[in-house]
């Protein structure tokens, strides 16, 4: 059964001066997936993102939301979508249940937003003001006011920029609640850890342009990209350790002071390197597998690291 198309983008342009902030690029979001646009600040994700939902007018292309151009029925259209931007404020002294009960009432149908408090974890923070509340408690805010009208289509602009490691993997886990509630999520991000862990799809973008779209499984997969073995040894066996390069599977040894980083390829590259050492008496700890990742794809096809 194929899937239903829920975003359907084509040809879309977004020119700021004379910079193309977005280049020609196509690509369609399908129903009850989690899809992620990634790439470096200033790649154009916000961009991007603005136009489909309708903040921003393109220079040219085709936009379809749920079988409807954003700018042209964008009041059919708002009740069916959620929508959480880059940058959102609200006023300083309103309160959490407050706002909530706001936002419900600009829908003629709404969720409970008493049952989002308890989801979302904002029980304890329910009657403060929205200045005191953390980073994270914004950001699950910001989450319940996008899912208050039980949208069809959930927007998540660069959800976790600034929050610590633990407020960013329980907002992951709420992203993923979201899609398994029935719901479609489009997202952006520059964290590509956060793309690979998340998403079902992925479009990378650069300098405007869609370089790269797949499942990060795939991408990952057809990259080709070397395998790591990372350990530590404990005496000085340079030319011992030198000789792992013999191995079949191994590609490169790169030795620095105790550290010792071999490359390679196939399944049997980390049972090779294990038994060599043990055959050759060489004490080693710390060893860990490095996998080609995310970031290993974006610097292949851009030739640079991720920038912040």
């Amino acid at each position: 059964m194929q899937n239903k198309t829920v975003i359907k983008i084509e040809n879309l342009r977004k020119v700021y001066t004379s910079i193309a902030a977005v280049d020609d690029i196509s690509f369609e979001v399908n129903e009850g997936e989690i899809f992620g646009m990634v790439g470096p600040n200033g790649a154009g994700k916000t961009t991007t993102i603005e136009c489909i939902e309708g903040l921003r007018q393109p220079e040219s292309g085709n936009i379809k939301v749920l079988g409807l151009d954003p700018h042209k029925n964008e009041y059919a259209l708002r009740p069916r979508v959620g929508v959480q931007l880059q940058q959102s404020a609200l006023p300083h002294r309103i309160k959490v249940w407050e706002a909530l009960d706001l936002f419900a009432a600009f829908y003629s149908s709404s969720v409970n937003w008493q049952e989002l408090i308890n989801q979302l974890g904002l029980e304890e923070s329910r009657n403060l003001p929205f200045a005191r509340l953390s980073g994270g408690q914004k950001q699950r805010l910001f989450i319940a006011l996008a899912l208050i009208n039980d949208p069809e289509l959930v927007f998540l602009d660069e959800l976790t920029t600034g929050l610590d490691p633990q407020a960013r993997r329980t907002m992951w886990d709420m992203v993923i609640n979201i899609r398994d509630n029935g719901k479609t999520v489009f997202l952006t991000t520059h964290f590509m850890e956060e793309a690979e862990r998340l998403c079902d799809r992925v479009a990378i973008l650069d300098k405007g342009k869609i370089v790269a779209l797949d499942s990060p499984e795939n991408l990952i997969r057809n990259l080709g990209a070397e395998h790591r073995v990372v350990f530590t040894v404990q005496d000085n066996i340079e030319p011992n350790v030198a000789e792992l390069h013999r191995l079949a599977a191994v590609t490169l040894v790169e030795t620095i002071g105790e550290r010792v980083v071999v490359h390679g390829q196939g399944d049997r590259l980390v049972v090779e390197v294990v038994n060599f050492l043990s055959v050759n008496s060489i004490r080693f700890r710390d060893l860990r597998t490095e996998q080609p990742s995310l970031e290993d794809v974006f610097i292949a096809l851009t030739g640079r690291e991720m920038r912040n």
